[in-house]
């Protein structure tokens, strides 16, 4: 099993930025897949964006981020971001990361490991 930790997470205002982090600790391999979701209040818990530990594969993303935020890793140092951009409050949520081995998915039940959360409130 792989223990996941975000950082990053905060208040910004609307069109502002945020970077989050998830640094992940334990046993990863080029079949291992990361991915970010978010849950807002009242609201299920919903894909944000993936991406392979594979060299030369593509991120996937949802509509309602692509286009503002990036995902990106350091293999070498186990580490999974999410740049995100032109931030509205409609991206207010407790940001997960998740892994798990194999392709990239959209589904939580997809996935094996877990953190704990970082909050994410954009102000109008």
């Amino acid at each position: 099993q792989v223990q996941l930790v975000e950082s990053g997470g905060g208040l910004v205002q609307a069109g502002g930025s945020l970077r989050l982090s998830c640094a992940a600790s334990g046993r990863t391999s080029s079949t291992y897949v990361m991915a970010w979701f978010r849950q807002a209040p009242g609201k299920e818990r919903e894909f944000v964006a993936a991406r392979s530990w594979r060299i030369g594969t593509v991120a996937s993303y949802s509509e309602s981020v692509k286009g503002r935020f990036t995902i990106s890793r350091d293999t070498g140092n186990n580490m999974l971001y999410l740049q995100m951009n032109s931030l509205t409050p409609d991206d207010t949520a407790v940001y997960y990361c998740a892994a798990r081995y194999g392709t990239v998915a959209v589904t939580t039940q997809d996935y094996t490991d877990w953190g704990q959360g970082t909050q994410v409130t954009v102000s109008s």
